[in-house]
């Protein structure tokens, strides 16, 4: 017997741009022409959203933007814990961070573990002035780290039993983010 997932429609299209463009506007309020700040977007998912953080801020500011992407696979703390091998996604972040400030860059804010390993993983690179977590969607309720974002798209409480699908597509014309039960 084949059982229907509910799913419901969070973000389309429309509305994920019109977030976009809020949060390129918090962040052009803190970050002085982003002359020493960099964006770093976490493997796998978080990496589409921040080239389209990216793209908005050179659009509205005019200027080059460092943009770079993380991978925490061998950061993790589960990572001895898995019955399988893990492939690791590629790092890119071909400039340097030292004494920086960073944004980190994901799309789901859920237990922090994640933004954690990024933190440990960072560190190869050098250490940054100040560290920013920007997220599209904070799933408050989930927490088991005490981590916060900075810049956050929505708050969304959620259950256990759901889960939250982004699909962010590289032209954008099939956004979309769902709320889905397991």
């Amino acid at each position: 017997m084949h059982i229907q997932k509910k799913k419901k429609l969070l973000f389309d299209k429309k509305i994920l741009e019109l977030t976009i463009n809020r949060l390129c506007q918090h962040l052009i309020e803190n970050h002085d022409q982003f002359k020493n700040t960099v964006l770093i977007g976490l493997q796998p998912r978080g990496t589409q959203f921040a080239l389209r953080i990216k793209n908005r801020l050179m659009e509205l500011l005019k200027c080059e933007i460092h943009c770079g992407f993380l991978d925490i696979t061998f950061y993790r703390d589960d990572f001895r814990r898995s019955t399988h091998p893990l492939s690791p996604n590629s790092t890119k972040i071909d400039f340097l961070i030292e004494g920086k400030k960073v944004v980190l860059i994901d799309d789901v804010l859920c237990t922090g573990r994640t933004v954690r390993s990024a933190l440990d993983a960072l560190t190869a690179f050098g250490r940054p002035e100040k560290i920013e977590l920007l997220v599209l969607i904070d799933r408050t309720y989930n927490r088991e780290l005490p981590i916060e974002p900075t810049y956050i798209g929505i708050r969304v409480n959620t259950l256990d039993t759901q889960k939250i699908i982004t699909e962010i597509d590289d032209n954008g014309f099939n956004d979309k983010i769902w709320i889905v039960d397991k």
